[in-house]
Order: structure tokens, then C-alpha cells, then sequence
């Protein structure tokens, strides 16, 4: 018996209830139950502990059906422990594993408690002591699973008494059974995700433990470890079956003749069929699936198989013929054979237990009579299937493994199978040569790494030949069926897969067009019954066919063949990407009147003059800027002072907000490479003294800054920045990027409230005009929009979300303008000394590092360390003090002398030293004279002192001369390697590769195999000559090249190159780091510093990688250094070509595509890949390779943080093949909120608590909402957030449109103006019930608007008091929007509609509410405007 047989029928299970099954929640969830142990097990006098052996026996029962289902786990047995007559305990320690889709408060495991004793014959003796019932679920949908420890009380008795039908509630067995007193079972239950990976290979509803073994899973053979608290997979391998061909004994013809007959008498006798009518073969398949003893690893898949004949007889057997009769005879002279066309390839894994099941199925079509009476129209047919032969393959049964050429014996009869079905039975006797057999090739892979096994059908020919309709009749085909049977069907279907139930509604076929359906008028099972209803009608879902699909998705195209894994849909990315954003409409047209800006250029901004005090050059933006590099080149002032004036903010309407919001904003952006800014606060200041103008909606406000202390500034109004660009800030070779960035790029720049912190928008210029060709000064102005991205979700999203894969976006995008802002833009040239022009360097020279020869030190005389320094001479030392050096040194020295207690000292200066030893010589003087006439004790007394301090000082001199003596070849060796040092330096940015090559000399005679070693990965050695001579030629380096001069060790994988005696090579290097700092503070205005100053970017370096210095060593064979190069690398910060905010629920994963612009993608051509690197390590990002022309998605997926952090990073995109330098570089934050779902109905006011958890301090804080007139807060002025304490919040809601969307709460510091919290609210508002309906109709060019009345009554007997909303305020108002009236009376309430410029039609929503706010009702009112 195989090891698969064995398994399969060891592990036969019961199913659980039909009806409890279509009652799941959801997939399947993986528990782990823990059996700890059994207290107050009563011991009685007659029973011995040590032989008293006990178990616990689990099985899942549902109590909704009295069904038990699965199959009982047995534990080890264990002794109990104490005394007789007294109470005992049973240690068990058992830990039982399991997952189930059946997440029901109904499903509980009953848990047995069984006495083992032996019998004289030596088998044991089973006798239940007691049982228990153990919840598992709790039926909630947020906590589905019992989690926790516990202690079960048990029952005496069996748990047979569960099926007693008087007990229908488990709950009365406290009435019904007595409790086993003081007897408790202490268990845990705990939900195991771990399971998840390896439910294929585990059935659900089979409790296991982890010593027992499955296939699949790797088994440990460690006693006591167990495998599934963290299970593996073994690896999968590939395997493919070729010409497979299935022979009937003793032919096709003769076997489907006698099986016709029984068929046909079974209709007869059961007068199921219609006279002259007889079942017919409509279809022969063959399932075949990987079984792991268990269960199924993969659902099986159905093959067509057509009988070996020409084409006509093949389309007979597929029942294609003209006249559209399904009906085959025994005429047909077809030969002996069914056959598959193609090939089935299979992932199988190399277990013991895994088997290859085959099993032959035949569909029948029976005719069905309908009322005793033949239509003359029509004959209605019935199709069902019947499982005639199966068999099941090891491979691994063979020790020498499966051969080629595999013949295996098809089976039938009531024998156990996979599928629990009844199988076909031959009447006739069947000899060994004369069985049915199935033919295969068998050949196998290594190649499939997947765990998961999946089953693919490759065809050879062009079409598929077992895809029988086309699309069009398969839609037509399924449309009139009932709604469990609409489901997505592949295109390699069979005809019987779209016509063919059980019992349930019957599809029918008619004569004259097989295609045309109708629902039969009578339902009826099929023949065979018997045996066909134990597999296939009392399946849920009342579709037998259910598992016949050969694909779970539709296909795209014209693909033919499946692949090893799930098809990916197409991915439609939620956000869309701002790209330079409101340049469109700041060059083109002008949205503010001439008025407005006469009064906005009168307020007094400051000018912009040249270096001669000039007025610069005013530039059009709508004009095109001719960009010319040499006239750049040529201009004699070389340094560009960039100039940033943000002027005024205008305004733009917008729903939930008041029209004078914001009321100070300011912006964040970065520049080239300098440091990211945030500008002070700025107020917006209205046109106080112009009424007319303050009347206009659209007006421009002045921006002033406003002081530390909450005053404005009485300076020049507006903000002024500053950029100094010249040779000195440039790199060598830079001046021509720097001219580039502002011919190509544009500079975004985000707008924030300064109040609430809350992001308004961001902003994006076109940089270009700043280019001065050639002229001394220019200026430009802009008005830019203010965008910013906002989704809205429909009301009816979940309906759409239900359906299947419904065309519809769930989420709606769509940009806003925010505003206008008012900015200029100015560059004015100036002259810098020759030195500072000097420094431009040859770029080609500086990337050959040359050691030099000659030797560098001091020629003589003092050598002071500042000296030193100023000379940079490597190979010379000043002398010092050894326990200056030392501090190990200075603390082992215990001299008394004070010469020496000073050379403890290191950092005291000669001075000092000089300054007391002459005090000390002066107090021992006075000393001296006032002892002159000692006794001569004293002087002995002296002499042993001063004795001791020569005895002490002389050991100190010998610790010295020991230490320098142990030092003196560490210090050698240091100073003769600076000897061979060569340094370089390299300012390096994020992404970009820096290219330099370092001249090595073999300095022997000898040939030498030099290894070169790195102690960073981020500075590597070219070793392919591709990427060499591409670096070469960006660089424009004229040195040799030579090919495949590299050699990789082995098991280092080091670099090492060959050198013949005294020859010199040039060695290339690459240092590139995609690592950058992301320590991001609090949304803070304070924090950081404000560019004014053109020193700047030389006094604060952010966006920059660390500094850092890297040695690189060339050792020779003898593994001594010939030379080494020592890599100073000096941070530079980065250009940000986009900035992209995200704002997103705490303590999750942040998911987003973001897809490149068409103009900007250079990969259209498909002569470039698409690269992506991000400078997080825990940020994954990645690109998928498309077809050229198809739009280029970046994916992200960003870990989550606590709120309110920010996390910051940078994502470079490359198009050279060798990620030299990044086409671009985006700058991404993700602000994590604290996410609460809310719901509300449209206009009416509900209240919500939030909970704001305190600092380490006290705090002033206040709260500021993103749509004040939607959503409310209390407290909603300045209140003290204690230290530690908790405050509550209180939210008011009232939502005017229907649908889903989001606002934002953020509670700020009003000292420090730090965010404190930050709240994502999640709003899903619903429609109120309309009571009455109006539709009125205002003129578009009056310009008064309109004024109507409707009456509203009263339809409570007493008085009350109404409120009035709309949704609509801009283009509705009320005359009074409160109202008391008595019971019953009637009120006319006064309605104003606003004018229209534009005709059209717009429905507003009038809300009358109580005086709670609670809506009472609600009118709508079409209004038409023409």
C-alpha cells in the first residue's frame, strides 16, 4: 500500500453542514488551541494514580444542526498526580491546531476527558469520564475568534448526549447534565496566522498537532519541536504530461454501448425518459489534480477529451454536427481511444504522500417529459455527469523515481476516493491484459520555486480545440439562467459546463438549435440518482458545475494558455501624480482684473535692480524663452542672484469653509540644491479702505510677514528670498546642470494654513525665464493655481463593490483650485573676483586620481601643529607628551612630582606649567628659611620622602619606555602608510553616480596579483568594460581601457588585477548611495531657519547623505598594502524635481502607484529601462516593464508610523542603463493620522467624541478642522491639554453632500505652533428620505436672482422650534433660518436664489430641522437657470 493510500485513508473526514457552510463569513482563519492541564480530578480509593492513565479527545460539533463534523484528535495519555481519595491533577500540554472558514458562535469543540486502562489481553480500555463544551467564535464581525486563557467546567457523561433531540440548545446542559465538581480544564485559544501559508496542504476543519506529520509542510525531526507554530514549505518542483491517451476495455464503442444500455433501462424503469428517446454521451473529460493524502491542493481541473477519429467523426463526438443533435449511436465507426490535445503541467512537491489523481468522467444528456405530453417544438433535456473510472499516481513510490513512458490502471467500482463520488462499475470480467488504462509522457523541472501548486493546459495549435462557443453565444448562452449560476466563464469551456445542473433548475436544449435556451418547465433529477446525488446535488449553491471552471478570471486578448500563477488584473493607480501644476493658466490667461492688480503692484513691494541699481528687464511668461547654453556661457557675470517675491494670495471659494479662510498661510519648497525652506508666517491682508473692491470675491491679498510676537512687520510688504549662485557654490563643471535645471525643471511650492497646518495646495512655475541671456537683470510674474488632490467616494459604492470586477473607479480624483498665488520671479548677474573664477576646473581631470611622487613633509625648523595643518604635510609628527596621547597611559602614572602630575594633564598649556613650577619653587624657598633649624628627624623624615618620589619616578620612566616601546611599530607602520595614501574627494549627491579612476603602480620588479579591498559597498569597482567605457564617455576621460582586465575571487567575490613589474594601470571606481537622512521633525513653522541669506546652503546642509571617508586598500601577495586611496566623501544636497504629500491612516501600509508624465518619459521608444531606487530601506518601490507608448506606473509601499510623525523620502528615477545620474528625483511625505469612521445623514447635525492623549508638558493647544462649516469641534477655543491627561473632544458633524469623504482635524500648539494630534475622519454621509419636491425657474443674465416662498406645516399639536440648511449655501439663502411656530399652523418660508452667470441645472436640498438639529424634512428644489 502506497504512502498515499495510507494518508487518504487515515485522514477521511466528516463535512460539516450544508447549511452552516453557506452561513461562513469569509476565508478560512487559522487557532491554536493550548490544553495546559485538568485540576480537581476526584481520584476514588479503588483507583492506583501511577496505572491510572487519562486523554483528551477534541471534536468541532455544531450546535445549530447537532452535527459533528471533521475528525476527533486524540492526546498523548498522561498520569494523573496525587492521592487517592483526594482531588489530582493531569499535566497535558497539548497543543492542537486548526482552521475553518466556520467563524460561528454555533461551531464549538467539544472536549472529552477519557480514562485509559489495560486490559489482561493487553489492549486498552476507553471509558469517558466527562466532557465540555469550548466556544470558539463569538459572532462578531470585528473579533470573530475567543482569544485568551480560560478554564473549562466539564459534565459527566458522554458527549453523546449531545444528540439527543430534546436538547436543541447546548446551553441547557446545566439543567439536563450534572457538573463534575472542583474538575477544570485550563486552556488558551489564540488565532495562528502562521496557518495561512499552508491551508492548501491542511483541509480545513481537521484538528492537528505539531508533531503530526503533513505533506507538504517540513517536518521536524527534533523531538518535542513543533512544526506548525511556524511552518515551512518544502520546495515545488515542475512536472508536465504529454500525449496523454485513456483506453477503454475492450473498446470505447463497446464500453459506452453497455453503459448507454443501463442508462437507458434506469430511465425506463424510473419513467423518467421520454419514449423513443434515449440517453446519449454528450461530453467525456478528464479531472486531474495533485492530492496530498489529505485533501486537494489545488482545486481540480477539467479536461475535454475527444475520441481518436477524423474530423467528422470528431465533430460528431463533440456534438457539432449541422443538424445540432446531440445524440451519438453506436454506428459511429470511430477507433478505440480518448486522447487529449496538448499537454498538463503541474507543480508537484517532493513529498512521499503527493499523488497525481486521475478521474474519467462522462456527460449524459437525458430527454425529460413535461406533463405527459411532447411539444412538437422542443424536447427538454437534462445533463448530468457520472464518474466511470479514477486512479491515483505516486511518483515517488518507485525508489529509482518515475520512468518516462507511464501506463497506469483505471479502477472503478465502490471503492474510497478523493472525490467521494460513486464510480461506474464494468459488468463485464476484466483481465490484466485487458483493463482501462491511461498513457502519459512524464518529464519534470526543477525550475518551479512557487508553493502553491497550480495546474496549466498548454495548447500547440493556434485554436484552442476544446473552447466550443464563442464569447458572444456564451453571454447570450448564461443570460437567461438564475443568479447563482451567473458567474465569469473561461473561454475553454465545455458546452455541458453552460447547460448542465443537478437537480436544480435544469437547462434545456432544443432540437432545431441547440443554442437557443429556454428554463424547462419541470425540474427533475437526473438518472442514477443514487449515486449521482452523493457528489453532485447536495452541493451548496445549487450548481454541480461549480468546480468545472477552468479559469477563475476572464482572460485578455488572445491568450492562449494559462500560466503557473493567478492572472494579474490590470492596476489602476488611485493617485494621481501633480505635475506642474498651474502652469497651464499662469502664462496664457490672466484671472485677476486690472483693477485688482493696480492695486496690488500700488502696495509697495520691493523692487528687483541689477548691479547698476537698474530696474530689471520685465518678461512676458506667455512668450517662449529661447534657451541658448553658449550665450549662458559667455555671459561675463557669472554669478546669478535668484530672487523669490511671494506677493499676495487671492481666494477661491470653497465648500465647508469661510470666505475670509486662510487667514495666514506659508510655503515650503526647495530650490536647485539648496536646503528645503519654510518661510515665515504670512497674513493676508484686505483691502480695507477700497469697499468696492473689498466687495469683490475674487481679491487679491497683499501677503505681510508677521513678527515672533503676532504683530505684522512695517517692512516692505511680501517675502523676499535670495539665492547666491556662484563659481564658489558650483562644483567644478556644475554651471552648465545649473543652466539646465532652470531651462527644463519647474518649482513646486506647497501652501499651508498657518493656523491649522493643514496643507491648502501646492503650486508649480516654470523656472525658465529666470535664464538672463546675456542681459544684466530680468523679472518675471506669475499667478499660479493653487491645486491640490481630493477624492470622493459615490453613495452606492458598496453595490458597485459587491459586483464583480466592476469597471467602475470605487474612488473618484479630481483636483480643486485653492487659490491664486502672486508670484515674481527675478535673476540679477553680478561680477565675481578672479580667484572665485579660477576654481572652475577641467571635469576630465578631476576624475583621475594620480599618486604623487614626490615627497611632502617640513623641511626643518619647529614643527607647531598649526604649522603642520597649514603645510598639510601627511608624513610629519610634533612631538608631545606620551600621556597627552594616551589617556590609559596617564592614568597608570603615579609620580608625586609635580612635573610629572602636570604631564598628566594634557590639556594644559606650557604657560600654565611654567607659571607653578615658579610658585612652587617659591613656596618650598619660604619653607626652607622658616625650618632652618630642623631636628634631625625631620631631615630624615625628608630624605625618605624625597627617596620615595625618585624610587616612584623612576617607575613611571620604565612604564613609559615599555609603553613607547610596545607603540613604536604601530606608529611607524601608521606614518609609512600616510606615506602611500593618495586622498580624493568627491561631493557626492543622492542617486548620482561619481566616476573616478585611481592610477596603480606596481612598484616591484616581480609581477604582483594585486586583491583590492573596499569597507564600503557603496564605493565599488567597475569590473565590466560596458559600464567602464560608458562612465568614460559621460565623463569625458581620455585614459586607456582595456577588456576583461578584472579576476573575482572566488569566495570574496573581490576584485583583483594582474600587474607586470613597474607597470602603472588605471583602477575604476564608482561611488553611489541611494541612503539619505529621514529624521523628519513635527509639522513645525519654528523649527527651521528661513533662506534669506545666499550663505544658506553652506550653513545648513539638508537632503543630504553623511559625510564620510572610505579607504581602499591594494594589497600585494604577500597581503601587504602597495598603496591606498583614501575616498573623502562631502555630502551636497539634491535637486527635488516633485514634492507629493500623502496622507494616510496610522500603523498601516500606504500603497500607491504613481505614474510618470507622458512628455517627460523617454523610455516611449522602448530605448531605455525604467529604474526606481529609494533612499529608505524599508520603503519598497519598483516598476513594472511595459510595452513602449504604455504609461509607466511607480508602486510604493510605505510601512506605518504613529501619529502625527511624517515620514520622509526620496525616490530616484533612472533611464540610463547603469543608474549614472537620476532623470529625476521625487521628494515623498506621508503624514500618518489617526483614522475614525463616521456616519452621518446629509444636513443633519450628529455628535462624535475623539480622545486627545497629553505630553510630557502642558500644552496651549487649539482645534482647527479642515471644513469648519461641516464639521464642528468643543472646545473650540484655547484650552490647556495637561500633562500625561486625557481630554475629550467633542465632534459635530453635519455633512452636506451625500457620498464619502474625508476631512482632517489637527490640534496645534498656539505657542510653539507644533501639531500635537491629527485626526483623519472618514465621513460616509447618507441621503435623506425627500418629502416634497419643487422646480422653479431664474433668469441667467438678470443678475438679481430670485425670490420665492414655500409653505411648511406645523404637524405637531404643540409649539416647536425649526432650523433651515441647504447644501447649497452660495446659491440659496433664507429670509429667517429660525422659526417657532405653533402646532399645526402653517409657515411661509422666504427663499433667495442666487444669480448664475452660466445656464444649467442645479438640485439643492432644503433641511428643516428640530431644534436639535435632528432632520425633520426634506425638500429638494430643481432649479433651472436660463
Amino acid at each position: 500500500m502506497s504512502d498515499w493510500k495510507n494518508a487518504f485513508e487515515r485522514n477521511r473526514v466528516i463535512p460539516p453542514h450544508s447549511q452552516t457552510t453557506r452561513q461562513a463569513p469569509g476565508s478560512s482563519q487559522g487557532l491554536q488551541l493550548v490544553f495546559k492541564q485538568i485540576d480537581g480530578l476526584h481520584i476514588k480509593q479503588s483507583e492506583s494514580p501511577p496505572s491510572l492513565q487519562y486523554q483528551l479527545r477534541v471534536t468541532l460539533f455544531d450546535s445549530g444542526h447537532q452535527h459533528f463534523f471533521g475528525r476527533t484528535w486524540k492526546s498523548s495519555s498522561q498520569s494523573v498526580s496525587g492521592t487517592s481519595g483526594q482531588s489530582g491533577r493531569v499535566l497535558f500540554n497539548e497543543v492542537v491546531y486548526f482552521h475553518t472558514s466556520l467563524c460561528l458562535n454555533s461551531v464549538v469543540a467539544v472536549v472529552e476527558l477519557v480514562s485509559l486502562s489495560t486490559r489482561a489481553d493487553g489492549s486498552q480500555d476507553a471509558v469517558g469520564s466527562g466532557f465540555g463544551l469550548l466556544q470558539l467564535f463569538t459572532g462578531r464581525t470585528d473579533k470573530s475568534i475567543t482569544q485568551g486563557e480560560g478554564r473549562l467546567s466539564l459534565f459527566n457523561g458522554t458527549p453523546r448526549a449531545l444528540l439527543h433531540p430534546t436538547l436543541k440548545d447546548p446551553l441547557q446542559l446545566n439543567a439536563v447534565l450534572s457538573v463534575m465538581e472542583g474538575s477544570q480544564l485550563l486552556y488558551s485559544i489564540q488565532p495562528h496566522p502562521a496557518l495561512t501559508p499552508i491551508m492548501h496542504l491542511l483541509p480545513p476543519n481537521t484538528l492537528v498537532s505539531g508533531h503530526d506529520r503533513i505533506p507538504g509542510v517540513v517536518f521536524s525531526t527534533d523531538t518535542g519541536t513543533d512544526a506548525l507554530r511556524k511552518p515551512r514549505l518544502l520546495k515545488s518542483f515542475s512536472c508536465v504530461l504529454e500525449g496523454l491517451r485513456v483506453a477503454l476495455f475492450p473498446s470505447v464503442e463497446v464500453f459506452e454501448s453497455d453503459l448507454l444500455q443501463l442508462l437507458n433501462r434506469d430511465c425506463q424503469n424510473t419513467n423518467r425518459g421520454a419514449e423513443g428517446r434515449s440517453v446519449v454521451v454528450q461530453e467525456r473529460r478528464l479531472l486531474v489534480g495533485v492530492h496530498n493524502g489529505w485533501g486537494w491542493v489545488e482545486k481540480p481541473h477539467v479536461l475535454v477529451l475527444e475520441r481518436e477519429a477524423g474530423g467528422s467523426g470528431a465533430a460528431k463526438a463533440r456534438g457539432g454536427s449541422s443538424g445540432g443533435s446531440f445524440r451519438q449511436t453506436s454506428t459511429d465507426k470511430l477507433s478505440d481511444g480518448l486522447s487529449l490535445r496538448g499537454s498538463v503541467e503541474l507543480k508537484m512537491m517532493r513529498d512521499v504522500a503527493f499523488s497525481i489523481v486521475f478521474q474519467l468522467q462522462y456527460v449524459f444528456s437525458c430527454p425529460l417529459v413535461g406533463d405527459g405530453q411532447m411539444t412538437s417544438t422542443a424536447v427538454h433535456r437534462a445533463a448530468f455527469m457520472q464518474c466511470v473510472r479514477w486512479c491515483a499516481w505516486s511518483l515517488f513510490s518507485d525508489p529509482e523515481g518515475p520512468g518516462e513512458n507511464v501506463c497506469l490502471n483505471l479502477q472503478g467500482g465502490a471503492l474510497p476516493n478523493p472525490w467521494g463520488v460513486m464510480v461506474y462499475s464494468a459488468g463485464t470480467q476484466q483481465t490484466n491484459s485487458g483493463k482501462c488504462v491511461i498513457k502519459f509522457k512524464f518529464s519534470s523541472s526543477v525550475e518551479g520555486a512557487s508553493c502553491s501548486t497550480a495546474l496549466k493546459v498548454s495548447h500547440r495549435e493556434t485554436s484552442p480545440p476544446m473552447k466550443l462557443l464563442s464569447a458572444s453565444q456564451d453571454e447570450r448562452i448564461l443570460e437567461p439562467t438564475a443568479s447563482s449560476l451567473q458567474s465569469s466563464r473561461g473561454p475553454a469551456l465545455s458546452l455541458s459546463q453552460l447547460v448542465a445542473t443537478s437537480r436544480y433548475p435544469t437547462m434545456s436544449h432544443t432540437v432545431g438549435s441547440p443554442w437557443q435556451q429556454q428554463l424547462p418547465s419541470l425540474l427533475s433529477p437526473s438518472p442514477m440518482a443514487s449515486a449521482h446525488q452523493l457528489s453532485h446535488v447536495e452541493r451548496p449553491v445549487a450548481g454541480s458545475i461549480a468546480h468545472l471552471e477552468l479559469s477563475v478570471q476572464e482572460r485578455e486578448g488572445d491568450r492562449r494558455e494559462e500560466e503557473d500563477e493567478m492572472q494579474e488584473l490590470t492596476f489602476t493607480p488611485v493617485h494621481a501624480p501633480v505635475i506642474t501644476l498651474g502652469t497651464h493658466a499662469a502664462g496664457s490667461s490672466r484671472s485677476t482684473s486690472r483693477r485688482s492688480l493696480a492695486q496690488l503692484f500700488s502696495s509697495g513691494f520691493p523692487q528687483i535692480l541689477d548691479h547698476q541699481n537698474q530696474v530689471a528687464e520685465v518678461l512676458d511668461p506667455s512668450e517662449p524663452v529661447n534657451f541658448d547654453l553658449q550665450r549662458e556661457e559667455a555671459d561675463h557675470l557669472l554669478a546669478n542672484t535668484l530672487i523669490l517675491q511671494f506677493l499676495a494670495f487671492t481666494r477661491a471659494p470653497q465648500a465647508g469653509v469661510n470666505s475670509d479662510w486662510p487667514s495666514s498661510v506659508h510655503f515650503t519648497f526647495q530650490l536647485y540644491r539648496f536646503p528645503p525652506v519654510t518661510t515665515e508666517r504670512l497674513k493676508l491682508l484686505d483691502p480695507e479702505k477700497n469697499s468696492k473692491l473689498k466687495s469683490n470675491p475674487d481679491y487679491p491679498c497683499v501677503l505681510s510677514l508677521i513678527n515672533k510676537d503676532g504683530t505684522l512687520s512695517s517692512g516692505f510688504p511680501g517675502l523676499q528670498l535670495q539665492y547666491r549662485v556662484d563659481p564658489q557654490f558650483l562644483k567644478p563643471g556644475e554651471r552648465g546642470w545649473f543652466l539646465r535645471y532652470l531651462a527644463l525643471h519647474s518649482l513646486q511650492i506647497d501652501v499651508w494654513d498657518s493656523e491649522s497646518l493643514m496643507l491648502i495646495g501646492s503650486a508649480a512655475v516654470e523656472l525658465k525665464h529666470m535664464l538672463r541671456q546675456g542681459r544684466a537683470a530680468v523679472q518675471v510674474s506669475h499667478e499660479l493655481e493653487v491645486i491640490t488632490t481630493e477624492y470622493l467616494q459615490d453613495a452606492n459604492f458598496a453595490s458597485r463593490h459587491d459586483s464583480k470586477h466592476s469597471a467602475t473607479h470605487a474612488i473618484s480624483v479630481y483636483t480643486t483650485v485653492k487659490g491664486i498665488l502672486h508670484l515674481r520671479l527675478g535673476n540679477v548677474g553680478g561680477r565675481v573676483s578672479s580667484s572665485q573664477s579660477s576654481l572652475a576646473l577641467t571635469p576630465s581631470l578631476s576624475h583621475v586620481v594620480q599618486p604623487s611622487d614626490a615627497s611632502q613633509g617640513f623641511a626643518g625648523g619647529s614643527v607647531p601643529a598649526l604649522t603642520v595643518l597649514q603645510l598639510n604635510a601627511s608624513n610629519a609628527r610634533r612631538a608631545r607628551r606620551l600621556p597627552e596621547i594616551d589617556s590609559e597611559l596617564a592614568r597608570l602614572l603615579q609620580s608625586t612630582m609635580r612635573e610629572v602630575g602636570g604631564a598628566t594633564l594634557h590639556q594644559q598649556a606650557e604657560a600654565n606649567e611654567v607659571r607653578q613650577r615658579k610658585i612652587d619653587r617659591m613656596a618650598a624657598v619660604r619653607q626652607h628659611e622658616q625650618q632652618k633649624a630642623t631636628p634631625p628627624f625631620q631631615d630624615n623624615a625628608n630624605i625618605t620622602r624625597h627617596r620615595a618620589e625618585r624610587v616612584q619616578h623612576s617607575r613611571d620612566l620604565r612604564v613609559i619606555e615599555a609603553y613607547r616601546e610596545r607603540c613604536k611599530t604601530q606608529e611607524i607602520t601608521n606614518m609609512l602608510s600616510q606615506a602611500i595614501t593618495t586622498k580624493h574627494t568627491l561631493y557626492a549627491t543622492l542617486g548620482t553616480a561619481e566616476f573616478f579612476e585611481f592610477v596603480l603602480k606596481n612598484p616591484f620588479n616581480v609581477s604582483q596579483t594585486v586583491t583590492i579591498e573596499c569597507d564600503n559597498p557603496e564605493l565599488s569597482v567597475i569590473v565590466k568594460s560596458k559600464e567602464w567605457r560608458y562612465f568614460k564617455d559621460l565623463t569625458k576621460t581620455l585614459t586607456p581601457l582595456e577588456e576583461e582586465m578584472f579576476h573575482l575571487k572566488e569566495s570574496t567575490l573581490t576584485p583583483q588585477v594582474y600587474l607586470r613589474p613597474k607597470e602603472s594601470v588605471h583602477i575604476p571606481f564608482k561611488y553611489q548611495t541611494f541612503i539619505c537622512g529621514h529624521n523628519f521633525p513635527l509639522q513645525d513653522t519654528k523649527s527651521l531657519k528661513i533662506s534669506r541669506s545666499p550663505q544658506m546652503a553652506q550653513k545648513h546642509l539638508s537632503n543630504t547623505i553623511q559625510a564620510k571617508s572610505i579607504k581602499v586598500l591594494f594589497r600585494g601577495e604577500d597581503k601587504k598594502p602597495l598603496a591606498i586611496c583614501q575616498v573623502d566623501v562631502e555630502p551636497t544636497p539634491h535637486v527635488v524635481d516633485q514634492t507629493f504629500r500623502f496622507y494616510h491612516p496610522e500603523l498601516t501600509f500606504l500603497k500607491k502607484a504613481i505614474r510618470l508624465p507622458a512628455a517627460w518619459d523617454d523610455t516611449a521608444d522602448g530605448s531605455a529601462t525604467l529604474h526606481v531606487r529609494c533612499s529608505d530601506p524599508n520603503v519598497i518601490c519598483h516598476t513594472t516593464s511595459l510595452t513602449p507608448g504604455e504609461p509607466q506606473d511607480v508602486y510604493l509601499k510605505v510601512p506605518g508610523s504613529p501619529s502625527p510623525q511624517i515620514r520622509k523620502f526620496f525616490i530616484t528615477i533612472f533611464t540610463d542603463p547603469w543608474l549614472a545620474s537620476p532623470a529625476q528625483i521625487w521628494q515623498v511625505y506621508v503624514h500618518y493620522l489617526q483614522r475614525m469612521d463616521l456616519s452621518c445623514v446629509c444636513g443633519t447635525l450628529s455628535w462624535h467624541s475623539l480622545v486627545l492623549h497629553g505630553t510630557q508638558t502642558i500644552r496651549r493647544v487649539k482645534c482647527y478642522t479642515s471644513h469648519p462649516l461641516e464639521l464642528q469641534v468643543d472646545p473650540d477655543e484655547v484650552f490647556a491639554l495637561p500633562a500625561q491627561g486625557v481630554q475629550d473632544i467633542r465632534v459635530g458633524l453635519r455633512a452636506l453632500r451625500p457620498g464619502s469623504r474625508f476631512f482632517y482635524l489637527n490640534v496645534i500648539d498656539v505657542d510653539t505652533r507644533q501639531l500635537v494630534a491629527s485626526w483623519l475622519l472618514c465621513i460616509t454621509c447618507r441621503q435623506p428620505v425627500i418629502s416634497k419636491a419643487f422646480e422653479i425657474n431664474v433668469p441667467v443674465d438678470g443678475g438679481k436672482g430670485s425670490n420665492k416662498k414655500i409653505s411648511f406645516t406645523n404637524p405637531y399639536s404643540s409649539s416647536r422650534i425649526f432650523n433651515l440648511r441647504t447644501d447649497r449655501p452660495d446659491l440659496l439663502q433664507f429670509k429667517e433660518e429660525q422659526f417657532q411656530i405653533r402646532g399645526g399652523e402653517l409657515y411661509t418660508i422666504g427663499l433667495r436664489f442666487a444669480p448664475s452667470q452660466n445656464p444649467g441645472m442645479e438640485e439643492i436640498l432644503i433641511f428643516i430641522n428640530d431644534k436639535q438639529d435632528k432632520n425633520e424634512d426634506t425638500y429638494s428644489v430643481r432649479v433651472q437657470y436660463r
